[in-house]
């Protein structure tokens, strides 16, 4: 069962990979900054090998709580039949006779088939929650954290942009602000009269 599911794993994680890859692709804006795009690749496959170990967890966390129920305190109170040699005082084997120990091993069965059914259940949606939705909901809020953290000249070293381009937007953007600045003067000089 955990192999399944660990097949299943690696194959939501290889399509969900595709996703990113074709979208990274596609994207028209992307293709004029080729070292943002590989950033912007490396950071969707981390998150997604991320997503991928918590799926993992979750999977093997879900089968250990199906396999605590059943514990030997569980058998030792299952009830004996006396009257065909199940009295307490014996040896272990007289005390044990056939119908119990068919009686333990078709508890054992049920509780087997219960939880392999059980299991196929939830971890599909174990997967789905661990992994689509959570790279639908936040795939690249990591990245965008990181990128916020950049000083303007290693953002400018992901643009690939040449150095005159960068140099004539903060030209313009200074000229943008005086212009600003002066609309604000004219407006306080204009209402005040």
């Amino acid at each position: 069962m955990i192999e399944i599911s660990f097949t299943i794993q690696f194959q939501v994680h290889a399509i969900l990979k595709g996703i990113v890859q074709k979208a990274i692709a596609e994207t028209t804006e992307l293709k004029q900054y080729p070292t943002l795009r590989v950033e912007v690749g490396n950071a969707a496959f981390e998150s997604l090998e991320r997503m991928r170990e918590e799926s993992k967890r979750a999977t093997l966390q879900l089968v250990d709580m199906e396999c605590g129920y059943l514990t030997v305190e569980f058998f030792r109170k299952l009830p004996q039949d006396v009257e065909k040699g199940g009295n307490p005082t014996h040896s272990l084997f007289d005390r044990y006779n056939d119908s119990y120990l068919r009686r333990v091993g078709s508890t054992v069965l049920q509780y087997v088939n219960m939880t392999c059914a059980s299991l196929r259940n939830s971890i599909p949606k174990s997967i789905v929650y661990c992994q689509v939705r959570e790279a639908k909901r936040s795939l690249l809020d990591f990245f965008f954290t990181e990128l916020g953290k950049k000083e303007s000249k290693q953002l400018s070293k992901m643009l690939d942009e040449d150095p005159a381009v960068q140099q004539r937007r903060a030209n313009l953007a200074k000229r943008l602000e005086l212009y600003r600045s002066a609309q604000h003067e004219i407006d306080a000089v204009a209402w005040s009269k």
